[in-house]
């Protein structure tokens, strides 16, 4: 009877556990994922132009580094593209971790960055250089700071979500990069492969984005079911 007893409560256990990662897995919610293909006329980067900036140019020694508002790569895919769902989800809790975004090089890096609302913002100065860091907003409140010193740091928050808000030096002309601001984490940016990857989202219908510095903007509805992984492809043609 004790033997049965103690077979019953393992079996009980592992069931337990079964239906609590099996729950666990489907309150993850969905998947969407694909990528941002790119279709027309080839695309050649071109070398950046560091004028009478020697050092700058110093730091890359004979590979110069190249212009970053398009980049098609290898397997004809675009990167740096930023995908999104475009509704406010409510709920959404902003990590406290921060994003760092470095100048290193006379370079933003990266090239596009993603923060929610109220998370941190690092600048970093990885230069022996002067550098300032100045927003072109719309939402959100203008800022232009100035980091004179090497591994000087400075955290900014951002307010309002807000889609493509330019980062400029003005000490360097060519320096410019684009930070999204978004209220939820459901969002990617396309890398070397040109894929994106949205986890966790729940069953709803909704606009996935795309958005581009140079090739714009795209918008599906989609509609997912808890537990789903669903696969979205972007197409965009360059002129």
């Amino acid at each position: 009877m004790r033997m049965n007893q103690r077979f019953l409560s393992v079996i009980a256990g592992l069931l337990i556990g079964f239906f609590a990662v099996t729950l666990e897995s489907w309150a993850a919610g969905a998947a969407v994922t694909g990528k941002v293909v790119y279709q027309g006329d080839p695309v050649t980067q071109k070398p950046i132009n560091f004028g009478a900036e020697k050092q700058c140019a110093l730091m890359h020694g004979d590979k110069m580094p190249l212009m970053e508002e398009i980049v098609v790569n290898s397997n004809g895919t675009l990167k740096s593209a930023l995908v999104y769902i475009k509704e406010e989800i409510p709920n959404a809790q902003a990590p406290t971790a921060p994003v760092t975004i470095d100048q290193k090089g006379c370079m933003f890096s990266p090239h596009v960055s993603v923060a929610m609302v109220g998370q941190p913002v690092d600048f970093i100065n990885n230069d022996a250089l002067l550098h300032n860091v100045r927003t072109v907003s719309k939402a959100n409140k203008l800022f232009n700071i100035a980091q004179p010193v090497q591994g000087m740091k400075t955290t900014k928050k951002f307010d309002q979500p807000e889609i493509g808000i330019q980062l400029r030096c003005d000490v360097h002309f060519w320096m410019v990069s684009y930070i999204h601001v978004l209220s939820h984490p459901y969002f990617a940016v396309t890398g070397e492969d040109g894929s994106f990857s949205i986890q966790g989202l729940p069953a709803g219908t909704y606009t996935l984005d795309m958005w581009h510095e140079k090739l714009g903007t795209q918008s599906q509805t989609i509609t997912v079911q808890e537990g789903e992984s669903k696969a979205v492809d972007f197409s965009v043609t360059g002129k």
